[in-house]
C-alpha cells in the first residue's frame, strides 16, 4: 500500500494527497495514519510544501465527509424506522432505540463530530449518522474541518520531523488504533447491554 500511496503523490502531487484523503474517508482500510506522515516526509524530499499539503489533505477529508453526510441525509428517520419494524427483531432493535440514538446525537452531536475526527475508523463513519440525524450543515462543515485540520496537521508535521523514520509513527498509530477499536467495542457492548437491561431483556439466553 505504501508504494501505491507514494506513486499517487509522485504522479499527482497535491491532487494525489487530496484524492487519497477523500478516499480514506470512504474506504477506511486506506489509513490516514499512513498517508499523512508519508505526505509530511514527501514534502521534505520533493517540491511539495507542508502548508499546502495540510490544506489539500484537509480539503480531501472534508470532501469525503460531505459525501458520507449526503448519503446519510438520503436516509430519512421514517425509512430507518420502517427498516427497524421489518428487520429490527433480529437485532432486537425498536423504534425507541432509533429515537434514543437521534436524541443522543442531538444532545452530543457537536462533540461527536469534532472529536471523532481524531479517532481511527470512527472518523470515517461519523459523517453518516450526522447526515441521518439532519445535523446542521454549517456546524458540520466547521467541526469536521477543525477536527480534520488538527489531526492532519499533527500527523503531517510528525512525518516532517521524523523524515526517514516516519514509519515509526505508523507503528505507534497502529497501537493507538488497536486501543481505540477496543474501547469502541467495549462502549458499544456496554451500551447494548444497558439498553437490553432497561427493557428487562437478557443479552444472552
Amino acid at each position: 500500500m505504501e508504494e501505491w500511496i507514494i506513486w499517487m503523490m509522485e504522479q499527482f502531487g497535491y491532487l494525489g494527497v487530496y484524492a487519497l484523503m477523500a478516499i480514506e474517508n470512504l474506504f477506511p482500510p486506506i489509513p490516514s495514519e499512513v498517508i499523512l506522515p508519508l505526505s509530511g516526509f514527501m514534502s521534505v524530499r520533493t517540491d511539495l510544501t507542508v502548508t499546502t499539503v495540510v490544506i489539500y489533505a484537509t480539503s480531501g477529508s472534508l470532501t469525503g465527509s460531505l459525501l458520507l453526510y449526503g448519503i446519510g441525509m438520503s436516509i430519512s428517520k421514517h425509512k430507518l424506522e420502517e427498516w427497524v419494524d421489518r428487520y429490527g427483531k433480529y437485532l432486537r432493535l425498536t423504534k425507541t432505540d432509533v429515537n434514543k440514538t437521534f436524541q443522543w446525537f442531538e444532545n452530543y452531536g457537536y462533540w461527536a463530530v469534532f472529536f471523532c475526527r481524531m479517532l481511527p475508523l470512527v472518523r470515517s463513519f461519523i459523517s453518516f449518522p450526522a447526515g441521518m440525524a439532519r445535523f446542521s450543515l454549517i456546524p458540520f462543515l466547521f467541526l469536521t474541518f477543525s477536527g480534520s485540520l488538527i489531526w492532519n496537521t499533527a500527523l503531517i508535521y510528525t512525518g516532517v520531523v521524523l523524515e526517514d523514520s516516519w514509519r515509526d509513527i505508523v507503528l505507534y498509530m497502529k497501537v493507538y488504533s488497536i486501543w481505540t477499536y477496543g474501547i469502541i467495542t467495549a462502549v458499544a457492548f456496554l451500551t447494548i447491554w444497558w439498553m437490553r437491561k432497561g427493557k428487562g431483556v437478557r443479552l444472552w439466553r
